[in-house]
């Protein structure tokens, strides 16, 4: 089971995954992918979708991207009309700069009550926030 998982399995009422974009510069195709998976929220497909970018993460391309959203289900007509959303993109825009501001440099990044989390095992997570459920 993925570390993510194990933690919200864990801490069920104590743990909320909060989820921002950052699509690094250097990748071509991260920010499509990005405004790919909100558009595929809008479907009810976020995670799917995402899950399938990141597998493919280095086979991206435009063709790529629908092609993995014709494979997940989503209702195509309504997935490029999305894509062109610029509430969507201005969606990225902002997480990107709020992780700019954060200190993200890579991902994944992950932060507990606004630390950065340096330990990213499983015990990891635990001390940190048994400390935050402590204070």
């Amino acid at each position: 089971m993925p570390l993510l998982e194990q933690v919200l399995e864990k801490y069920p009422k104590d743990v909320k995954l909060v989820y921002k974009n950052f699509p690094l510069r250097n990748h071509k195709f991260a920010r499509p992918a990005a405004i790919a998976a909100l558009a595929a929220n809008k479907q009810g497909k976020f995670w799917e979708l995402h899950d399938q970018l990141y597998k493919n993460y280095n086979k991206l391309s435009e063709q790529k991207i629908r092609e993995i959203a014709q494979q997940v289900g989503l209702d195509m007509e309504k997935f490029d009309k999305d894509m062109k959303d610029p509430e969507l993109q201005a969606i990225v825009q902002r997480d990107f700069q709020e992780g700019a501001v954060a200190g993200v440099r890579g991902i994944p990044t992950i932060f507990v009550n606004g630390r950065l989390l340096r330990n990213r095992s499983l015990q990891g997570f635990e001390a940190e926030i048994e400390k935050e459920l402590a204070r």
